[in-house]
């Protein structure tokens, strides 16, 4: 594609195909980062993320196999940029770590390798997976196959922690442009780095150390993010109008639904000492899985709504009215909008694993404005 052709594209908005697009946390990313831009397109496979991502935007994505899409299909759309969140469990520590050959990673690798045969590619790629993928056989393909296509990377692993949201969830996150297109800051060019400062125009050679600073400093970047409290929705602990009774019973506005967040006592005498406690001033909580409110232990961190005289070890969790956080809160980590809701019929424990299948709007939202930017050649 000419140069002369993206700036007369560039009257328009970009327009965006978003795959693997769940309950739509990459297209409020796209929002936020104020890019102008049309979602022409999003594919995913679960109906209940489908009826998520319908409810609050008004188009319901396509639900097909993806592994079935053409070329001519994928250029159909003339869409500028590809946005891809695909499945993670390939590459995760607690699963097999089957990586290509795991069946859910086979459709990610389909729509990379149509590229080479499509006519009108993307101009631009934006990848975002686990910590872990970036040692897998499947990123080596992607980046393979990306310069065979021309494209420039720039890799980045970054957590919310370092946009001041007290949530540690590490993501890794690839951003490609096709030749003769350009980052603002070419120096990072081919690297992978633990640094936001690219983003920011704050960035020199430094960044490529970044990874040792960020654990010497991570004590110093958690006390520099908010108190969990600005996150915790009041309302929710009194009225909950954003969660669901579990099986999708009830309307959600009885006030005997506030009981399903609270741990029970028989959990907490057999997992206490695996749980991970917050409180309302903690800046810091853990990632939130798919599995949190089915399993305590590894999941996601519990809130005392009780204030022990003394923390830790020494105290007692019984007394500390341990409870889950709700989805609502949880949306709030992930840094979605309030005007997000969840159509009533979809179940608690379906909003959990929505969730913790979804992503960083905080950090991707930088991310993709960085992507967007328009650079000289």
């Amino acid at each position: 594609m000419e140069k002369n052709q993206f700036q007369k594209q560039q009257q328009e908005p970009w327009k965006v195909l978003e795959f693997y697009s769940g309950i739509g946390g990459m297209r409020y990313s796209l929002m936020k980062a104020g890019v102008d831009a049309k979602i022409v397109e999003a594919f995913d496979i679960n109906d209940k993320a489908n009826d998520v991502y319908e409810h609050n935007f008004g188009h319901r994505p396509y639900q097909g196999n993806i592994q079935s899409l053409s070329a001519a299909d994928l250029d159909s759309y003339g869409a500028h940029a590809w946005l891809l969140s695909p499945p993670c469990q390939p590459y995760t520590r607690q699963g097999l770590q089957k990586q290509s050959d795991d069946p859910r990673a086979f459709s990610f690798l389909k729509i990379l390798e149509l590229i080479q045969h499509s006519s009108r590619p993307p101009i631009m790629l934006f990848v975002e997976n686990v910590v872990g993928f970036e040692t897998s056989d499947t990123h080596s393909r992607m980046i393979e196959i990306l310069a065979e296509a021309d494209f420039v990377t720039q890799e980045f692993i970054l957590t919310p922690l370092q946009f001041g949201v007290p949530y540690s969830r590490p993501r890794y996150f690839c951003l490609a442009k096709r030749k003769p297109f350009s980052f603002q800051n070419q120096l990072f060019d081919y690297k992978l780095l633990w640094s936001p400062n690219p983003l920011f125009g704050h960035a020199d050679k430094t960044v490529f150390y970044e990874h040792e600073l960020f654990q010497e400093n991570l004590d110093k970047l958690v006390q520099s993010c908010e108190p969990l409290e600005c996150f915790i929705d009041t309302t929710s602990v009194s009225v909950d109008d954003f969660g669901a009774q579990e099986d999708g019973k009830g309307n959600g506005h009885d006030i005997s639904s506030l009981e399903q967040y609270f741990v029970p006592l028989n959990l907490i005498e057999r997992w206490g000492s695996a749980m991970d406690i917050v409180y309302p001033d903690s800046k810091r909580c853990c990632c939130f899985t798919k599995s949190y409110y089915r399993y305590v232990k590894g999941t996601g961190s519990l809130l005392a709504t009780v204030m022990p005289e003394k923390r830790g070890k020494g105290s007692s969790l019984k007394e500390q009215g341990l409870r889950y956080f709700t989805p609502r809160e949880v949306a709030n980590l992930h840094s979605y909008p309030e005007d997000f809701h969840f159509p009533p019929h979809i179940s608690l424990r379906q909003r959990y694993a929505l969730l913790g299948n979804s992503l960083s709007i905080a950090v991707v939202a930088p991310l993709l404005q960085y992507l967007f930017v328009e650079s000289s050649l």
